[in-house]
């Protein structure tokens, strides 16, 4: 509860006047300020009051790329049965606020607005709550309360439209490894016959020389699995246009076109960060189910801490795939040592650069590197890169 200048004016006045009357004995000065500290305190229980109001957000739609259209629809309704609310209301979306007309709301009307939320950046636009400021007649006393929860529209970063995904690496059982474009079925052993096992499996020239009905049994070894890397340290983005790290933007909507059309090759494919992620406005960390790849891109933030040789041990360890695809930004060529290092634990892997002034050097830890001013060059230079 706040008191206006012209309620902080008005008990002052209230304790001078009543002071004065006292001290010189005017009892009506002591009326007047009586009078005028009573009508503060009047103010003061008429802002206290609570309306009844029921607020519901529809976002159309929640999750959008960066640069789509996307809307936002807040219904207030007075849920109260006696009392019409007489409020003034405005609505926070990201970092600006949207007036709510709920000047005498009527019991149980509802008044409705629809405004645009602002996606010409990647990131998580957190929508409401709702704030309802209550004032009394004379102006003397202001109360705000929030309403409604806080409702997240999800703006992705661009996706680029890649040619093909990149090539796994096919394990066969005698140690040999090639590059494959897609998954492909092996043969790994045979065992008996059982009902329901297809004719077409029977393995003919081993049942005839056992004397028993043999099948084949197939495995699939050598679908692409790709690990995606995003460099999200401060280290690694340090140019700022407008306080944006561009080339983090751009890594971004690589990481996010590789994933999808990782996803529409029907391949497994792994997000991973260099530095620990964030929590996203309005979700609680560990709550509700996990968040997709593209959920997760639209939340990325730059991070300070140097987590570089603490994720390359992981990957190390985990082998998590046959493709790793490092994606990072001018400062973070100097790491790139680290990333070298697991070509023994990835049959590829390709690094990209984004925002370098200058090229990297040739053989930069003996990798294949790949320098794009935006995540638009890196989709154009996608199907040279699959092939390295």
């Amino acid at each position: 509860m706040g008191i206006t200048a012209r309620g902080v004016g008005l008990l002052v006045a209230a304790v001078v006047l009543v002071g004065a009357g006292f001290r010189f004995a005017y009892p009506e000065l002591t009326l007047l300020g009586a009078a005028a500290g009573a009508a503060v305190g009047y103010a003061a229980l008429v802002a206290a009051w609570r309306p009844r109001l029921t607020v519901t957000r529809h976002a159309d739609p929640d999750r959008v790329a960066r640069g789509e259209s996307a809307s936002m629809t807040v219904t207030v309704r007075n849920s109260g049965r006696l009392r019409s609310a007489n409020l003034l209301a405005e609505d926070r979306c990201g970092e600006r606020t949207v007036p709510v007309p709920v000047l005498r709301l009527r019991p149980g009307r509802d008044t409705e607005v629809r405004y645009e939320v602002p996606t010409h950046r990647r990131g998580v636009v957190p929508v409401g709550p709702l704030r309802v400021t209550r004032r009394d007649p004379l102006g003397l006393v202001a109360l705000a309360r929030p309403y409604g929860a806080v409702v997240p529209v999800w703006v992705y970063p661009r996706i680029h439209p890649l040619t093909a995904v990149p090539t796994g690496a096919g394990r066969s059982l005698d140690g040999r490894v090639d590059g494959v474009p897609h998954g492909s079925i092996t043969f790994d052993s045979l065992r008996e016959y059982v009902v329901g096992d297809e004719l077409r499996r029977v393995h003919w020239r081993t049942s005839a020389r056992v004397g028993e009905l043999m099948v084949r049994e197939n495995v699939d070894t050598s679908l692409p699995r790709l690990v995606v890397l995003l460099d999200n340290r401060v280290a690694a983005h340090p140019q700022r246009v407008g306080g944006v790290a561009e080339s983090f933007e751009s890594a971004c909507e690589a990481a996010a076109s590789v994933v999808t059309a990782a996803h529409r090759a029907d391949l497994p494919v792994v997000l991973l960060f260099v530095a620990a992620e964030v929590a996203t406005p309005g979700r609680e960390a560990g709550s509700g189910p996990a968040l997709g790849p593209l959920d997760r891109l639209a939340a990325a933030e730059l991070s300070d801490d140097d987590a570089v040789r603490a994720a390359t041990t992981r990957l190390r360890q985990d082998r998590l795939g046959d493709t790793l695809i490092f994606l990072t930004g001018p400062g973070g060529r100097d790491e790139l040592g680290h990333v070298g290092a697991l070509r023994g634990a990835y049959p590829s892997v390709v690094v990209a650069v984004f925002g370098a002034a200058e090229p990297t050097p040739p053989g930069a830890a003996g990798l294949v590197v790949v320098d794009a001013a935006d995540g638009a060059q890196f989709a154009a230079e996608w199907d040279g890169v699959r092939r390295w």
